[in-house]
This record gives C-alpha cells, structure tokens and sequence, in this order.
C-alpha cells in the first residue's frame, strides 16, 4: 500500500512540476491557465463530487480526479512547450556541477 502512495506521489510530483514549467512559459495557452485554475478551485472548494465528510472515500475522490484533471491537461499541450520543457531536462555534458 505505501509503495503504491509513493510512486503515486512521484508521479503526481513530476506532473506538478511540468504543468508548472507550462505556466511560466511564454507561449502557455489561455485554457491551460483557465484549467489549472479550475483544477486548484476543485481542490480547495468545499462542493465536491463526493462529500469530504465521508471517511475515506470523500478524499479519495480528490486523489483520483485531480492527478487525472493534470494528466489531461498535459496530454493537450501544444507542441512548442513540450519541445522546450523535453530540452530543459535534457543533461548539458558541457557544464561542470
């Protein structure tokens, strides 16, 4: 059970990390802003699909719906974006650390 939160999170974590590099640069779409703004208002809105207030599956529905909603959104982003966040992580053999 736990190995499975931690590749889950790990995999959430690098999605989060992409859509952020997706926000920041120049050429992000408008309806990219518009959903991640809808995916946080999703988060930290009180209506949900399935009331918190139930025990476990309240919240679980926040762990599904939200990593699908970012892998959604990264799944639709244009082409340009893809290309400079691939050459951002891309090791410089030139460079001395």
């Amino acid at each position: 059970m736990w190995k499975r939160l931690t590749v889950l999170w790990t995999l959430l974590r690098g999605d989060a990390r992409r859509l952020w590099f997706a926000l920041r640069h120049p050429a992000a779409p408008t309806w990219l802003k518009v959903g991640t703004a809808l995916i946080v208002l999703y988060v930290v809105s009180p209506i949900d699909l399935i009331p918190d207030a139930l025990p476990v599956i309240g919240v679980v529905d926040d762990l599904i719906i939200v990593p699908l909603a970012i892998r959604w959104l990264l799944a639709r982003l244009p082409a340009e974006i893809v290309d400079a966040e691939r050459r951002r992580n891309q090791p410089n053999f030139f460079t001395r650390r």
